[in-house]
């Protein structure tokens, strides 16, 4: 049984992860949170204390970390005697900190795919460009990789599994669908780092479809949903890291990612884009000053985790799958709904950080336990889906199913 967790990074994520873990420490034991601003890490130490989140007594420690560094990260993982590695910082440490458990030992987890930072939208599959490369690496060393465990990528993977498995005889398409119909007051703010949400959208749009990659652009295709508690929601399709496991590891011929956004959303964004706002590549100012245009966008926009304390509404994440049952034509959808008021009150945090950071606790506890302790590198989908359910919905992720036998529960 593998227990003590190393949480890398201190954002929103982290912070709701970081209490689950606290939550669930009679499991985990102790838990060390690191990132290059320790006192990030305090305040999360602080937060938990805070909302008296600890089961039992124990650890709890922040640390400084730069999780580029792998020497670094090796020796953090040693000194706190850390068996699982929660990474949930910047998209580009994932290769460093994956290293890093390959070479100690420790279970590796995150909760979104690597980029490379002077690279955007890469060509497909994007997991067969980084972390696929070292799945052997991870077989031969006996190291458990759990990639992209939050809830998109993460949950909707286990979603889809059951959907294809146990709903479908043969499924058609498999149509991931995440909105947030919540408020957070702000004239403008990004849910998550800028940086990476903004890197996100303004690539080619990659589907699978017609078992085929295909390419579109950033709010090109758009559709209407009705969906549970949320209601009538417009997404628009979008590329997205669960389509390129998902592609690999399903027998289904279409899956499609959408996310919901506003026309005030898309209008700032298109004009930052246009204006060349979002590009990574430096530029030279007038005065002689190097600068990545970005960057600059991410230092004046507000920081993500600001925003849970006034932050109001719902999120609607589910999967909807269509094929055949029992030869006759067949759908349904497995979704989850999280309230942001609720999140900031339980753990500080608001509803999309809530709904990547449970996960990744769950999986930390499914690895304790031995239950996804696979010894390799493996994506969601390729895990038991049941006691990953069963645990969210115990820990603050309930989720629910929709088909024609109405609209339900989700247990096993």
């Amino acid at each position: 049984m593998k227990k003590n967790v190393l949480v890398i990074g201190a954002g929103g994520v982290a912070q709701v992860t970081a209490h689950k873990c606290a939550q669930n420490n009679d499991v985990l034991g102790d838990i060390h949170i690191a990132s290059r601003t320790v006192s990030k890490c305090r305040d999360i130490i602080a937060s938990i204390h805070e909302k008296k989140s600890m089961k039992v007594d124990g650890v709890l420690e922040a640390h400084a970390l730069d999780a580029l560094d792998v020497e670094a990260t090796k020796a953090l993982i040693a000194r706190t005697g850390a068996q699982i590695v929660i990474n949930l910082g910047s998209a580009f440490v994932n290769m460093s900190v994956l290293q890093a458990c390959i070479e100690t030992g420790a279970a590796y987890i995150d909760t979104a795919i690597h980029e490379d930072p002077l690279k955007i939208c890469e060509n497909p599959p994007w997991y067969g460009n980084y972390e696929w490369k070292r799945r052997e690496a991870c077989a031969a060393a006996g190291v458990t990789a759990i990639l992209g465990a939050g809830f998109d990528p993460g949950v909707v993977n286990a979603y889809a599994a059951l959907l294809v498995r146990d709903w479908m005889d043969e499924t058609d398409s498999l149509d991931i669908i995440d909105v947030n119909a919540g408020s957070h007051g702000k004239w403008f703010a990004t849910n998550f780092d800028p940086e990476i949400n903004f890197r996100e959208f303004t690539g080619q749009v990659w589907s699978w479809q017609n078992r085929q990659w295909t390419s579109n652009q950033m709010f090109e295709i758009r559709k209407e949903w009705d969906l549970p508690v949320v209601g009538a929601s417009t997404t628009y399709m979008t590329g997205h890291d669960e389509i390129h496991s998902l592609s690999k590891n399903l027998d289904v011929p279409n899956i499609r990612f959408w996310m919901g956004f506003g026309d005030h959303y898309i209008n700032v964004f298109t004009v930052l884009k246009n204006l060349g706002l979002l590009s990574e590549q430096p530029v030279r100012t007038a005065e002689g000053v190097e600068v990545a245009p970005l960057k600059v966008v991410k230092a004046v926009l507000p920081d993500p985790s600001s925003l849970a304390k006034d932050y109001t509404g719902k999120t609607c994440i589910g999967v909807l799958a269509k094929g055949r049952k029992d030869g006759k034509d067949a759908e349904a959808l497995i979704y989850q709904i999280s309230d942001h008021k609720e999140a900031f009150e339980e753990v500080g945090s608001q509803g999309i950080s809530y709904t990547a950071g449970v996960p990744a606790a769950a999986a930390a506890l499914l690895i304790a336990t031995g239950e996804w302790d696979a010894k390799t590198m493996v994506n969601v989908e390729e895990l038991p889906a049941e006691p990953f359910i069963n645990l969210l919905n115990r820990i603050g992720l309930p989720s629910r199913v929709k088909d024609a036998a109405g609209d339900r529960d989700l247990a096993f």
